[in-house]
């Protein structure tokens, strides 16, 4: 049930993903090809099945859909199954569904536009204060001290770079260390950096990027911030063993 969830959830991503950056509504007009315009029928919208049934064409101009609809539906499908598996209890995997469905949508954005919206940014300093008012996991300053870290830290590095780190980047990793406390922001940060190094040493010499060409670092701040939600205690524990401590 809660894979079923993430799938028509990652859905409506794939609609939030296409029109936010377009400044459009994501709840009208219904759902189009965006080729021929025509307006699509629920079995044209069976997250991941349609795609494979239709053989990765539109139903009605035949011209191909992006393999990323699938793609974005199975992902989410799968982060919904992994909050509700990792989480301590239901109420957390909530916390953790909603922050990865809007992590979703911030990487594929900042993938195709290299730009993090605001609205999103704000959402997930929103999502983790409702939280923090509800069901606090940690204390109010504690979260306070996430926020300024995580922002403070790629703040800095963009002042030291002049420029090499985006403001999206900044209010991304301040908002998510609001949820996160200063210790997994740390991590989510060094594993966004260790990922996203390799991905970027690994392009360049692929000759797939060029040395000063920018790469859009949103995605492995998102991932860097899923691990640590799902697994940062666990893998604190490992280091901390593996140091001696």
């Amino acid at each position: 049930m809660i894979l079923l969830l993430g799938l028509v959830v990652g859905s409506f991503l794939n609609v939030c993903i296409y029109r936010i950056p377009e400044g459009r509504s994501i709840t009208y007009p219904p759902s189009r090809c965006p080729e021929c315009r025509t307006r699509l029928s629920f079995r044209d919208l069976i997250p991941v099945l349609s795609w494979f049934m239709l053989k990765g064409r539109c139903a009605y101009c035949f011209k191909p859909i992006s393999w990323r609809y699938p793609l974005v539906e199975g992902l989410t499908g799968l982060l919904f199954f992994l909050a509700w598996v990792n989480a301590s209890y239901p109420v957390e995997a909530v916390k953790w569904m909603g922050l990865f469905a809007v992590l979703i949508v911030i990487a594929f954005i900042d993938l195709d536009y290299q730009i993090i919206p605001d609205t999103l940014v704000l959402s997930i300093f929103l999502w983790g204060l409702f939280w923090q008012i509800i069901a606090p996991v940690q204390p109010f300053l504690q979260a306070a001290a996430g926020f300024l870290l995580g922002g403070g830290i790629l703040f800095l590095t963009a002042v030291l770079s002049k420029g090499g780190m985006g403001g999206g980047d900044i209010k991304l990793l301040a908002a998510a260390g609001f949820i996160l406390g200063p210790v997994q922001t740390a991590l989510a940060l060094f594993v966004g950096v260790a990922v996203g190094s390799l991905v970027g040493v690994t392009m360049i010499w692929k000759k797939m990027k060029k040395r000063r060409d920018y790469i859009a670092f949103g995605p492995f701040l998102a991932l860097g911030i899923v691990v640590t939600s799902l697994w940062g205690s666990h893998l604190l524990d490992w280091y901390l063993s593996l140091i001696g401590w």
